[in-house]
């Protein structure tokens, strides 16, 4: 696979100079996607409510640079004007994005204070931040939205309506600027992936799972990020099946030659999450290359790769996509199993889902939310193939993160289509 590491400085911006930039990439964001998402839902204000240690996922992400957390009491943040108009309901205001709204010298009671601004602002449509179907779009807690609606009059009450495409369409949507710096991160991540699976962590015989995991953990911190789940590290061998999905995974074991070895890894970067995973095969004495059914089974699982992508057409549901891209990879002689979710703002984003690998008939809810463009995705899955060195199948597992234009799919930094040898 080819890296576009070499396309980016090594020299890294200071953090204020990275908050700077963020904020100025944020205020873009408030300024094009918001009124955007609420003239397409026909929502004219956009109400979001947080308080210290219940905070609101989306709120957040609207947050300056400077302020790690909404911890600043209540924090409300309020677009009306069909979303061209920004103030924050709060003792402070939040940043320079939403200007201070509330006096309490003037009014003491900062739910009157929201009920006179949304009254002043004639709103005809109240969204809110709840959902039965995204975890992402449900952020307003139930004591503060019963306060809310307590405190307002009838007339407005009754005006209240879920912010789900709001909250949905903000997370997942990626302007241009977020896109160079998801190829970043992608290929910072791609990097530690390729050393972990290399001799420079892996001696046969000595070196566990456990080490590669640990190694990955502290050398991402050691250069300055994170990761925003533990990294998996296992191994399918000859004489035992080892079928590893989502929380089934392999205890401590130190790596052989004659390993296939599997990495699940992600970290975050200048606020994006990256998700990947790569195979390497640890060679025996005699070995100059992997066997050709694993070769072959990585190939398989690149083809599936192809089809899902190009199923993944705009305005199609996850659902649509997963059954049609079953459909394909079954008459190919493939066996799949697709689990592929969006990427951003989280590791497992908003947006559609497109299989879950112990749901193949699709996903209520969430599988029902179509494809839109200006998005990320982690093209997540995986195909079983025969091994007869092995005496059983392998499942070739991969994963890695594409951006969808709204023409095509296309990988952020490339994919892996060799194993890569220790």
């Amino acid at each position: 696979m080819r890296s576009r590491q070499e396309d980016f400085p090594t020299t890294r911006p200071t953090l204020r100079q990275t908050a700077t930039a963020l904020d100025t990439l944020l205020m873009r964001r408030l300024d094009t996607v918001v009124p955007r998402l609420m003239g397409e839902a026909g929502i004219d204000t956009w109400v979001l409510i947080a308080r210290e240690y219940a905070e609101d996922p989306v709120l957040a992400t609207m947050l300056p640079a400077s302020w790690l957390s909404t911890a600043r009491r209540r924090t409300i943040l309020v677009f009306t004007d069909d979303g061209r108009s920004r103030a924050a309901i709060a003792r402070y205001p939040v940043g320079t994005a939403f200007p201070q709204a509330w006096d309490p010298d003037q009014e003491p009671d900062q739910w009157r204070a929201l009920a006179t601004h949304l009254s002043e602002a004639n709103s005809r449509r109240i969204a809110i931040n709840t959902s039965t179907t995204f975890p992402l779009a449900d952020g307003l807690t139930a004591s503060e939205a019963s306060l809310l609606r307590s405190s307002l009059p009838d007339d407005l009450r009754h005006r209240i309506v879920d912010a789900e495409p709001l909250a949905i369409g903000w997370l997942e949507t990626r302007l241009p600027d977020e896109v160079e710096i998801h190829r970043k991160a992608c290929s910072v991540a791609h990097g530690f992936l390729r050393r972990a699976l290399s001799s420079e962590v892996i001696t046969p015989g000595s070196t566990s799972t456990e080490d590669v995991m640990w190694w990955l953990r502290q050398t991402t911190y050691d250069d300055g990020l994170d990761v925003w789940f533990q990294p998996s590290v296992s191994v399918q061998r000859a004489g035992g099946a080892r079928d590893v999905i989502a929380g089934r995974l392999l205890a401590d074991t130190v790596i052989e030659a004659g390993d296939l070895v599997h990495i699940d890894y992600g970290i975050v970067w200048e606020g994006l999450h990256t998700d990947q995973q790569q195979h390497a095969y640890v060679l025996g004495p005699d070995e100059s290359a992997a066997p050709e059914s694993l070769t072959s089974g990585l190939r398989a699982g690149n083809t599936l790769q192809d089809i899902l992508m190009d199923e993944m057409t705009i305005g199609r549901t996850g659902n649509e996509v997963l059954a049609a891209t079953r459909r394909r990879a079954m008459a190919a002689g493939l066996r799949p199993t697709v689990y592929t979710h969006p990427i951003g703002l989280h590791g497992h984003a908003a947006g559609a889902t497109i299989g879950l690998w112990d749901q193949q008939e699709g996903v209520p809810g969430q599988g029902d939310y179509p494809i839109r463009p200006d998005t990320a995705w982690s093209i997540e899955l995986s195909v079983e193939v025969d091994v007869p060195e092995f005496g059983h199948p392998v499942r070739i597992m991969l994963e890695e993160d594409a951006f969808h234009d709204g023409a095509q799919v296309t990988f952020l930094d490339g994919r892996q289509t060799d194993l890569w040898l220790v």
